[in-house]
């Protein structure tokens, strides 16, 4: 085999990584769509916003002081402490409880019966007061972030594959996308058993069918809401830890649901598998494209390819690989 070849691989291998990631975000929507049938504009948000909430507890920041200083005059910024990750990252999830509850309590609980689109335009308005309420919350200055998952090549994978071929150095791959993976996959996994097996997944896809006969049955549909925004909230804490420790934690985070929104087309906005599935098409499909056909073009091709492969979809099969199709009778 030829270092091309390997070349080739280690590109799809990192697509699929990357892919993974994306797919993160993108189980946050499916969740809240499945239950609700809302699509929730603010998920990328939620991911920036309990990235930053994490952050801020590690360090011991005082919440707000930007607020305070600029009112008083004062210049604190930190309690004198720093918080244990795993601490930190359950405090960050009660936050994360704690913004569900008073997103049924006044924003859901008023719209109830209401058309979808009223719904998503709340969702909007919520992005941006989110947004605003993190960077009054937190600050506005770049954060690193740092949970002790190891970061940069393996170098086991590099040193063993190593010399496969004349010119081929070995496959880089990134610690941090391989915990990504390993991270993923648990997490659907038990997202899954819990819609399946449990008898709240079962009252969650009762009101996904229906919200009206599973009230008329006894279910809470106040406390479903609560759960699955809970849920997507806690998804949003992981895509954001691991994007944030990629990258750093900053306000461009939120436009990671931007590319959240071709992985949900292509496998569908009520699919678990199809979310991680469809970020993997995804993840591979750029990063391929932009290695094969990307210097040919001019290159770039990474900022676009993943829409025009959605848009092809939505030609086609609306619906995605693994949504239900919907037949309405006029």
């Amino acid at each position: 085999m030829s270092a091309d070849f390997y070349y080739t691989i280690e590109v799809i291998i990192n697509g699929l990584m990357t892919g993974v990631l994306y797919s993160l975000v993108a189980l946050g929507f499916v969740l809240i769509y499945k239950a609700s049938g809302v699509f929730n504009y603010a998920q990328g948000v939620m991911a920036l916003f309990a990235a930053l909430t994490l952050v801020g507890i590690q360090r011991g920041q005082v919440p707000f002081a930007p607020l305070i200083n600029a009112i008083f005059g004062s210049n604190v910024q930190n309690f004198g402490w720093e918080v244990p990750t795993v601490l930190a990252i359950i405090l960050s999830m009660g936050v994360m409880v704690l913004f569900a509850y008073l997103v049924e309590r006044f924003i859901l609980h008023h719209l109830v019966g209401q058309d979808p689109t009223i719904l998503f335009m709340a969702t909007i308005g919520l992005s941006y007061f989110m947004e605003g309420f993190g960077d009054l919350m937190w600050g506005s200055d770049i954060k690193k972030l740092d949970v002790g998952l190891p970061q940069g090549g393996n170098t086991w994978i590099e040193s063993h594959t190593e010399g496969w071929a004349d010119g081929f150095y070995g496959f880089y791959i990134d610690n941090l996308d391989i915990w990504a993976a390993g991270i993923a996959i648990v997490l659907v996994i038990a997202l899954m058993i819990f819609s399946q097996y449990t008898k709240t997944g079962r009252a969650l896809r009762a009101v996904a069918d229906d919200n009206q006969a599973a009230m008329s049955v006894g279910i809470s549909l106040r406390f479903i809401w609560v759960v699955v925004w809970s849920l997507a909230g806690f998804v949003a804490l992981v895509a954001g830890t691991m994007w944030g420790a990629k990258s750093g934690v900053q306000f461009s985070l939120s436009l990671i649901a931007l590319k959240a929104l071709p992985v949900l087309m292509l496998g569908g906005f009520t699919s678990i598998p199809g979310a991680i599935v469809g970020g993997m098409i995804i993840g591979v499909g750029e990063k391929l494209f932009e290695y094969e056909i990307g210097p040919l073009i001019g290159g770039a091709t990474e900022n676009w390819f993943a829409y025009v492969l959605a848009l092809l979809f939505l030609v086609f099969r609306p619906q995605g690989l693994f949504g239900e199709k919907i037949i309405e009778r006029v």
